[in-house]
């Protein structure tokens, strides 16, 4: 079988290759040996490609990442989560999973000790991003589509290789989320700007 790939087209879609899972919030999405995604935000036949970017205008870079690349450390008695702003999506299901440690109203933000470690575990791997780990770092992984769709958000990757050698520190190596809108900052990835832009699917 093909080994699962994502390569971006200059200034257009994302082409995937050798994908068997492909998900989206109504449910499973056929796969094709070879698929080309929009990342411009404009198709019309989202989420596949129908040349709307060359009208949109669409850049493959460009813009101000919304998160700086450093990795902050939030010390527990059992456990060490590390954050880096760069690579969080803002899919909030830290907050949703254990709002009682990962709390944006308080201060320190992620506080550890106020939570069990099955609960951490659990947030980190939902995390899609990798924007969570354990100190390491050691990140985990939740079961899910090789490619998952978040409503009117990015793609969710799992276990396919990233397209590009630069990503941020502590990047995990099997998991992270690339821009679907065309807004974000850190191109091809994704960096939260479709909820601060109010992006839709629509």
């Amino acid at each position: 079988m093909t080994k699962p790939k994502i390569e971006e087209r200059e200034n257009g879609p994302l082409v995937v290759s050798g994908v068997a899972s492909f998900s989206g919030p109504d449910g499973d999405i056929e796969t094709k040996p070879v698929m080309a995604l929009c990342r411009c935000g404009a198709s019309r036949n989202k989420p596949f490609c129908d040349g709307s970017h060359k009208d949109a205008g669409f850049e493959s870079r460009g813009g101000t990442p919304a998160g700086r690349d450093r990795v902050i450390a939030y010390e527990g008695k059992e456990a060490t989560v590390n954050y880096n702003p760069l690579l969080c999506s803002h899919a909030a299901g830290c907050g949703r999973l254990a709002s009682n440690i990962f709390n944006p109203a308080q201060k320190p933000w992620v506080q550890p000790d106020n939570g069990t470690m099955a609960e951490l575990e659990a947030v980190i791997a939902a995390c899609p991003s990798g924007a969570l780990s354990f100190a390491g770092p050691d990140h985990r992984y939740a079961d899910r589509s090789q490619i998952e769709i978040e409503k009117n958000g990015p793609y969710w990757i799992r276990d396919i290789p990233a397209p590009t050698e630069d990503r941020a520190e502590g990047a995990a190596p099997g998991k992270y989320v690339l821009c679907r809108c065309g807004l974000s900052g850190n191109k091809p990835y994704c960096d939260g700007t479709h909820r601060d832009a109010k992006w839709t699917d629509d």
